[in-house]
């Protein structure tokens, strides 16, 4: 897996957004641990992202913003992720800046 190794700490944070390939996912719930406000586990052992509003975003290719407080812990989610499914990228230009196809 590629990925950055640490979360940007300065003040030139961009927008993210995160979102999970239920295709690769392996349940594992691993990314829950780390931002159970970001990830939950759904009745089909998948997970998925959720709303700022804490809904479960249940649609193929769902992305959710990331808060700033919780960056490091859904970076921490993508390097960990046995399944290799986690997406972050930013919002402006949709580049991948951590996961499996972070460059």
């Amino acid at each position: 897996m590629t990925v950055q190794q640490d979360a940007p700490t300065g003040g030139d944070a961009q927008d993210l957004e995160v979102w999970i390939d239920q295709d690769l996912c392996t349940g594992d719930g691993i990314c829950v641990q780390y931002a159970p406000e970001v990830f939950e586990l759904d009745i089909d052992g998948l997970a998925y992202v959720k709303s700022s509003e804490d809904e479960l975003l249940q649609d193929r290719g769902a992305t959710t913003p990331v808060p700033l407080p919780l960056l490091q812990d859904v970076v921490d989610s993508a390097k960990e992720c046995p399944g290799e499914c986690i997406h972050v990228r930013r919002v402006s230009d949709s580049v991948e800046v951590y996961g499996p196809e972070a460059a």
